[in-house]
């Protein structure tokens, strides 16, 4: 069953017994199991009758004992077992225990109690796996479901409902744009959809305000890269830059990347030096308040007059590649050397 099916499923009532659900965006698959437990439990009795079970540690009791408890006022108990590693055909090969508790669930969910929902989940490490034969077989006893990671008209459905949940409209072509940017996980969609209502307050969200608060693709690299120029390891500096170029950007633009981030470090610098707050600093250099802090944190690794020396040194690369025919890669290496050297 994919997830379209169980949602039609869930939507209709049609609620059954047992289901187990794999995937790679755990998120995902837990906004799958409240589509479950707010059909067929109150919230206020949720606390009673909801028990979640760390499938890597319990043993087969601890869960046999969970599904044959009675709920309490209420006509369902729902348990839910994460991590359900006995679901995974390597993790069975290597661990004799977790192979014997597959069979016991195997054979348990055959005559799961009625007033019982259990709920397995297994996370894939990413969306090329497929599932084991022990998942497959789980198919005889149960509704397993794959949940895949939304794409096109779904997801963008599904981040227009979260920034609705929110109270805050986007109309279509910022949609399109914010989908088309964020890395496609649920977990962090949410927190980007939540900085940026945040960020624009009572406004209406605009093209600008994406650009500015989504991190771009390389962003993190070369804040990275930065850093660990700061704690003066060059050998994973230069990691960085090698990944940066075989990512196939161009060394121009990782220059621009790297003398941006100095000169932010710089202003930050001078900033916190003349009394500025982290609020007042992300004002002015048009940061959000979360990046402002961690660049903070950042530019205290360095001095002022070592941030202004390594921005000369960045001018000096750039006036080397643009007038000069030397290897733009090695002049990149010496300009990590030499603000390592700097340092």
């Amino acid at each position: 069953m994919n997830y379209f099916e169980f949602e039609k499923h869930i939507k209709n009532g049609d609620i059954k017994n047992v289901y187990v659900f794999f995937g790679t965006d755990e998120n995902l698959i837990k906004n799958s199991i409240k589509l479950i437990s707010d059909r067929v439990i109150n919230d206020e009795l949720k606390e009673l009758n909801y028990v979640k079970i760390d499938g890597s540690k319990a043993d087969f009791s601890e869960i046999e004992n969970a599904c044959e408890t009675l709920p309490i006022m209420s006509d369902k108990r729902i348990i839910e077992v994460y991590r359900a590693d006995f679901l995974d055909d390597k993790i069975c090969n290597t661990k004799k225990e977790k192979s014997t508790m597959f069979n016991q669930i195997y054979k348990y969910c055959k005559d799961i109690p009625r007033h019982c929902i259990l709920i397995m989940y297994i996370i894939l490490g990413n969306d090329r796996d497929k599932p084991g034969k022990k998942l497959k077989s789980m198919d005889k006893v149960s509704y397993v479901v794959r949940v895949d990671k939304f794409k096109g008209e779904m997801l963008r459905k599904r981040v227009k409902e979260l920034f609705l949940s929110r109270g805050k409209k986007i109309e279509r072509a910022e949609l399109v744009l914010f989908c088309n940017e964020v890395d496609n996980n649920m977990n962090i969609i949410e927190n980007e959809v939540e900085k940026l209502c945040s960020y624009t307050e009572e406004r209406d969200i605009k093209k600008e305000d994406i650009y500015e608060m989504l991190p771009q693709k390389n962003d993190k690299d070369i804040f990275n890269l930065v850093d660990l120029l700061s704690q003066r390891k060059i050998k994973n500096a230069l990691d960085v830059l090698h990944e940066l170029i075989f990512k196939g950007e161009k060394i121009p633009y990782i220059l621009f990347m790297i003398q941006r981030q100095f000169k932010l470090l710089f202003n930050i610098k001078i900033g916190v030096q003349s009394g500025k707050d982290k609020e007042n600093l992300a004002r002015e250099l048009k940061l959000h308040p979360y990046i402002c802090e961690k660049m903070i944190a950042q530019s205290k690794k360095f001095e002022l007059e070592q941030l202004e020396r390594i921005l000369e040194m960045c001018l000096e690369s750039e006036s080397r590649i643009k007038s000069t025919s030397s290897d733009n890669r090695i002049e990149m290496e010496l300009l990590i050397i030499n603000s390592i050297v700097n340092k």
